[in-house]
Parts: C-alpha cells; structure tokens; sequence
C-alpha cells in the first residue's frame, strides 16, 4: 500500500482481554494460544533494558533462575487494553537484572515464562542465520553440504536459458528469443526473481555494510566466497546484484520488470521445477530502482577496485543508462499480461522512485542534473517497502559526504521517528502501528532500521532502545506470542510458505527467516480449513498454506539483518570499550 503522508497519529489503545491461568514447571511448553508471558525468546542484552508483556492479572512478577531461587521482585506496570489484539496487558521491565543466565519469569505464583535468557550479546547467531538466509535461498546455485549443512540441495535455475516473453518482445529481441540471466536470489516463497523487490533488498543489505563496516569485515557466513578479500556480506549481495545486470536491456537501457515462469511452481525443490521461464515487460519502476542500486553499489564498491576491478564502473555506467531510459519513459507503468500470473509489484505513483534514483546518481556523479530532479529537503519520509522508496534516498543523503547540506532533511527524518516513538509509547504492546496487513513484520524491522539510522545520526539511546522494543516484538513479545523467525526461540514459524522448506523433507524449515507476520487483509488464504483470529494483531497462522501471514521474503529479511547486526555491532563495540 502506498503511503505518502508522512505524519503518524498516535493511537491509544485501552480495554480487557480474558485471562487463561495455569499451573506449569519451570521450562514447560506453553501452547501459543495460552501463553500469558510474552517475552524475547532469544535472549536480552545484559546491559540494556529489559522488558517483558503478561496479559493476565497481577501485581508483581518475579524472576527465578533456573534453580528456582528468586533474584528478583517487583511490580507490574499498569494495565492497558490493547483493541487489535483483545488482550489487557501489563508491561513488566527486569532491566535492573544484568547478570548472565537463564531465568524464568514467574507471576500469582503458578504462570511461567518461557525460558530467558540474558548475555552480553545474544543476537550474534540470530544476525547470522538471518544474514546466511540469503545464501541458503540463492538460484543458480548448488547448496553444498559443506556450506547449508542438512539444507543442502541440488543447483536449480541455472537461468543461462530464459525467453523474452512477448510483453517484453521488440525488434532486437523477438518473441520466444533467448537471454541468458543467471544467478540472483528467490524473490520470497517461489521461485521468480524480480527487479523492484531484489532493488530494495540489494540496497538494504549495501547500506548495512556502510552503517557497519567495521562489524561486518568480521562476520564470516560460511559460505563459499567466505575465504575472498570481500566481507561475506557484500559477496552475498554481489551475488543478486550479477543478476540484477543481466536484466537490462543493452540496446536502450530500460530494465526488465521480472524473470518469472508463468504460473507459480508447486511445492517442489529448485531443480524439480522445470517451467521455462522469462523475461517480461521493461518498467520505469524496475528502471528506476535499478539505477538507484546500481547507483548505490558503484559508490560502494569504488573502495574494493583491487579486489573487482571495473565493477564501480560497469555499475554507474548501467545506472546512468537506465536513467536515461527513464527519462524517455517515464511513467511506463507495470501491467500484467494476460498469461503471467506472478507477483506483479505494480506501482501506480513513481514520484518517491524518481526521488530516490536521483539521490543515488547525485551523489555518486555529483552532477546536479540529478539534484534538479527532486527536492531533497522535502523527501517525504515513509517506513520504507518496496513501493515507498523515497526514504532510501533520503538514508543515502542523511549519511553521505554532503549530508551538512540536509540539515532540514534530517529535522524531517528524525521528527517521523520521534512520532513513531510517540505512537510505542502508548500502545500497549510498544508498537507503532494502525493496520495490520501484507508483511506486517517488515513494517517493524524496517522501523527497527530507522531508529537505529537516527541513533547513529544522534547518539540519542532513546533511538537505540526503542530499536530493541521493534526487535523484542519480533522474537516473541507480540500478541501471538511467536518469535517470528526460523530456527530461533521456543515457540517458533515450522511450516513457513517456501518451496524450499515444504519440499525438503526436513521437519525443520530453512533457519533466518523473518515471515510475514498478522495480516487481516487476506484472512481465509487456507480456505475453511484453517480460522484465524479477527483480532488484526492475532490473525496469523503458523501453516504452510497461509501465504500472507506465513511466508518469507527477502525484502522482508533485508531490515531484519540490518536490525539484529546493528544491535549486536552497538552491543559489541560497548564490550570492547
């Protein structure tokens, strides 16, 4: 959904949700439905804060380690009905707590928590696995056991023969003709690949590194460019961004919207699914997002010329062609032929498209033919998805060389944050949200990401924590009581919407993944078999079926990495001080 307004209105949210007690041992599994305790499942920082949510009626909490002896007792906070979700929380905090090990929240004697766990940085694996993800969902690729472990599997995709579709057919490339477009990543739980959402998590991943060089030059992956010169973390969106090279059209520059067979594959491994497969339609949307990554990652990569010569330049030099493309086209707007039936990401409103491409090729030509462009000062600044991309633009000029000359820009980014801050506050559940949709999750990694940018701008620890507030939701203190990603805490996603993990014959699923989270715009997507709450915040269903809530998606992982490496890179650099 596109949205253009940046201002957040708080929402007070107040009312009385129906408490389920039981008795329980210490380490006991507690179904999702009756978990009262909603906690961080992977483990708190030891020196940050700490808090947790009960939806049951108490007056003080307790802390017991895992002998049972309490270390801690204090009172609740008070109660707050949260209308999305039907429950009444109260918010308990145990930041006083700093000392390492496993504990166990306990309230009215009888109701535990899952088990928690306090470290100095309890989140280095999770940035990994959710990092390594993107390796493990790679096409055109064998996954070696050496590298994917017991999610090693066959090469599929190789891509080296793919056919113009005739949406796509022009006098150099007639209808059924051949290019050649291997590599690149799986777009989410199929197995198509797409410029507009491969643009903004390409992207994401470049400005992770940038925000966390000296961190990322450490994290080794595991996989099989781990041993180069370059930081596991470029190598692997260097990968996608090979891909994304081969989309464009030599000829005249503009880019193709997607390479795609023309229905979804069944749930089958890669190289089970055979369909041919093809290049569709160009798009000033894919151009233009295009020319910002190209625009993007030639800055970057200008600094690793010894170890890939010529890629800087091959990047601008397809960026600038793009952008030329789009200045001819400028509203080519995407439209689904009749016998594609494929995600689509159609974009009706290149406004925020052309803003952010401009930024990008300014800053790395300095040619103020692109500064003309846009108004910078006035970049409206949105949660970014992969339809609103204006603030990507304005997170490249708020941290590039010339960022003195935004002064205004940053006063307006900073301010959409405050607002988000205002919103958590007094919601119960410490969120900022007002509707629960498609990937609701990303809306919160992304979110993360911002409050993390304005803590590097600001130094303000409000920033900083309230990152934590957006990650704690994600691994478990949520009205669901789900740690939303694979492989990670006690009550986690198992049958997720991925080919990959539902034809594997693994019971596990592919681990790192963030889904897609409560979604009640497309409540009945498993038809009568599976009723999922109508509470916005509790419509999620851990089932294969259900694609809105239960998928993965790589412009959904993308903030989650730069989330969980930041916070674990901020917590590291405070342990080395």
């Amino acid at each position: 959904m596109k949205i253009k307004n940046y201002k957040i209105y708080a929402y007070l949210l107040s009312a009385l949700f129906m408490a389920f007690a039981c008795t329980q041992k210490l380490d006991e599994p507690v179904p999702a439905n009756e978990q009262l305790i909603l906690t961080n499942q992977v483990g708190y920082e030891n020196s940050a804060p700490k808090k947790a949510m009960i939806r049951t009626s108490a007056n003080l909490f307790q802390i017991k380690n895992s002998k049972g002896k309490t270390i801690l007792e204090k009172a609740t906070g008070s109660k707050q009905y949260c209308s999305m979700s039907g429950d009444t929380v109260q918010t308990i905090d145990f930041s006083d707590l700093t000392d390492k090990g496993e504990y166990y929240i306990v309230v009215n004697d009888s109701i535990i928590s899952h088990k928690i766990i306090i470290t100095e940085r309890p989140y280095n694996e999770l940035a990994k696995s959710s990092l390594k993800s993107f390796y493990l969902n790679r096409s055109g690729m064998k996954i070696d056991t050496l590298f994917g472990g017991i999610w090693a599997r066959p090469e599929g995709h190789p891509d080296t023969i793919v056919y113009f579709h005739s949406s796509a057919a022009d006098k150099n490339h007639p209808e059924n003709s051949i290019a050649s477009s291997p590599k690149g990543w799986y777009d989410a739980g199929d197995y198509n690949k797409y410029i507009v959402n491969s643009s903004i998590s390409t992207y994401t991943l470049l400005f992770a590194y940038n925000s966390f060089a000296d961190y990322f030059k450490e994290v080794n992956l595991n996989i099989p460019e781990s041993n180069n010169a370059i930081p596991d973390i470029l190598d692997e969106a260097l990968y996608n961004l090979r891909w994304m090279m081969t989309m464009q059209d030599s000829f005249d520059g503009g880019v193709y919207h997607k390479l795609t067979t023309k229905n979804f594959e069944g749930f089958v491994m890669p190289h089970e699914a055979t369909n041919k497969r093809y290049l569709v339609q160009k798009s000033t949307a894919a151009t233009l997002d295009f020319a910002a990554t190209m625009a993007y990652a030639s800055r970057l990569f200008s600094d690793f010329n010894s170890s890939l010569p010529g890629l800087a330049d091959s990047c601008l030099i397809q960026s600038e062609k793009a952008w030329k493309w789009a200045i001819k086209n400028p509203n080519i707007l995407y439209e689904q032929a009749s016998d594609i039936n494929t995600g689509a990401y159609g974009d009706s409103d290149l406004s925020d498209e052309w803003d952010w491409a401009s930024a990008e090729l300014y800053l790395t030509t300095t040619n103020k033919k692109y500064q003309k462009r846009s108004d910078y000062a006035h970049i409206t600044i949105t949660t970014p998805g992969w339809q609103t991309v204006n603030t990507l633009g304005a997170m490249s000029l708020l941290t590039s060389n010339k960022k003195d000359e935004y002064i205004a820009l940053q006063e307006h980014f900073l301010s959409y944050i405050d607002d988000l801050i205002s919103v958590e506050n007094n919601y119960p559940y410490r969120i900022a949200i007002n509707k629960y949709e498609w990937g609701s999750n990303s809306e919160f990694a992304n979110q993360g990401m911002l409050k993390l940018l304005a803590y590097k701008i600001t130094k303000n620890s409000k920033y900083l924590n309230s990152a934590r507030e957006s990650l704690d939701y994600l691994l478990g203190r949520n009205a669901t009581a789900y740690c939303f990603v694979t492989g990670f805490g006690s009550l986690s996603p198992m049958n997720i919407h991925h080919r990959p993990s539902a034809a594997d014959s693994i019971q596990e699923p592919v681990p790192g993944f963030l889904v897609g989270g409560p979604n009640l715009i497309v409540p009945n997507d498993c038809g009568s078999d599976i009723i999922r709450s109508s509470y916005p915040a509790k419509s999620y269903a851990d089932e294969q079926c259900s694609y809105s809530t239960n998928e993965i998606a790589i412009n959904w992982n993308a903030p989650f990495v730069y989330l969980t490496s930041g916070i674990d890179a901020y917590g590291k650099s405070t342990k080395e001080e």
